[in-house]
């Protein structure tokens, strides 16, 4: 008989950790998910999976969950503002650094061997050139990214000392919801573009900011690289299947490897919605950089990852069909 695959995720009630949960389950996986719901969400639960409530400040919670037998684990359960990492440090400290020793040092006392992280594209900085490949220099800007670079490190000595493991997958900007709406809980207090732009098309904010329209891009608002949540969970499964076959771990950019301004997005959603979304000029803020763009060859070559959702529409579309039936 077939060994079903044992998946554990931290953090998987949570918007990116529902889609890998789904991800692994629609693949026939035994699927675990173990969260605080501190800001996962009880709806993103499909009642196909175990559901153990933890936290990963509790290392004998966190223990006893994976000695239960994992063939790995996906680790999603980090704080991720980066505005609140530079006036919380310690929060961020504590949740993403601490906790993520707590998750690897219960996986090494469980004899589980592979772990697929959540990582940024926030431990680049300022980019030096463009498109981002893995090769940039990292130089974080906010102390989000420097905890997930601190992680990355962590998890590189324990592959050296303990035989563990790893993906780290280097998100670009995670946008958009399941196609076939099977995932509806909402982030709370959003603070990337397209949910407040969501938001304000739903009219419950009164209007959307754009940070600046005076930057060195064709319209004058930053560009981003946006990648759907549903390309990035088959990258998790694709990543998970690397590790068990192959042995080795690896990191990798996740992106679309194409940029949207964000008056493009905003113009894009007013065409979709059809809804005004008011939208007013304000200042920029520190740190944010004109253009981030990946290049994600890595992630072709060596899990035969492709972006398949990740154009302006579906994001835009994927994620106004949960919106618009929410209020």
């Amino acid at each position: 008989m077939e060994h079903i695959i044992k998946i554990l995720v931290i953090g998987g009630a949570g918007y990116i950790g529902s889609h890998v949960a789904r991800k692994f389950l629609d693949k026939g996986c035994s699927v675990t998910v173990y969260d605080n719901f501190s800001s996962g969400l009880r709806i993103n639960i499909f009642g196909e999976e175990t559901v153990e409530e933890g936290d990963i400040l509790d290392t004998e919670r966190l223990y006893s969950v994976m000695a239960e037998g994992f063939d790995g684990i996906i680790h999603l359960a980090a704080f991720k503002a980066a505005g609140e990492s530079m006036t919380a440090p310690e929060k961020y400290s504590v949740n993403n650094i601490t906790g993520t020793i707590n998750i690897i040092n219960s996986a090494c006392r469980a004899g589980i061997k592979n772990i697929v992280f959540s990582s940024s594209a926030a431990v680049y900085g300022e980019p030096q050139y463009i498109p981002i490949d893995e090769e940039h220099p990292a130089n974080p800007e906010n102390y989000y990214g420097y905890t997930k670079l601190q992680i990355e490190g962590l998890l590189s000595w324990y592959d050296r000392l303990k035989g563990l493991k790893y993906a780290s997958l280097r998100y670009f900007n995670a946008a958009g919801y399941d196609p076939e709406m099977r995932i509806r809980g909402l982030e709370k207090n959003p603070a990337n573009l397209l949910p407040i732009i969501m938001e304000t098309a739903a009219g419950t904010r009164e209007r959307l900011d754009v940070y600046g329209n005076d930057y060195p891009t064709p319209d004058g608002t930053c560009i981003r690289d946006y990648v759907h949540v549903t390309d990035l969970a088959e990258a998790h499964y694709l990543a998970m299947e690397y590790l068990k076959n192959e042995k080795k771990s690896l990191t990798v950019n996740l992106g679309s490897e194409s940029g949207l301004s964000v008056l493009e997005i905003l113009e894009k959603s007013r065409a979709i919605t059809g809804r005004a979304i008011p939208s007013n000029i304000a200042p920029r803020r520190p740190g944010d950089p004109a253009k981030l763009v990946a290049k994600s060859e890595k992630a072709r070559e060596l899990l035969g990852w492709e972006a398949k959702y990740s154009t302006a529409e579906a994001l835009i579309s994927s994620s106004w069909n949960v919106y618009k039936g929410a209020f």
